[in-house]
């Protein structure tokens, strides 16, 4: 996924299905100057955040 995508996915009310290694996850912030997301897994409940590259991000269409 290209960093202007990832904006576009974060700021949209839609909910947008993204993946990051196969698991569904939420976008939950992004630090452009690094090139990276910080997200969560949709599944099992946690809330627990990880710092990824946006590169490796995948939109489910």
């Amino acid at each position: 996924m290209d960093m202007n995508r990832a904006k576009q996915i974060l700021s949209s009310s839609a909910n947008i299905e993204v993946e990051y290694n196969g698991e569904s996850i939420w976008i939950d912030d992004i630090k452009e100057a690094d090139k990276t997301a910080i997200v969560h897994l949709l599944s099992g409940g946690t809330k627990e955040k990880t710092e990824v590259d946006i590169e490796s991000l995948k939109e489910i269409h």
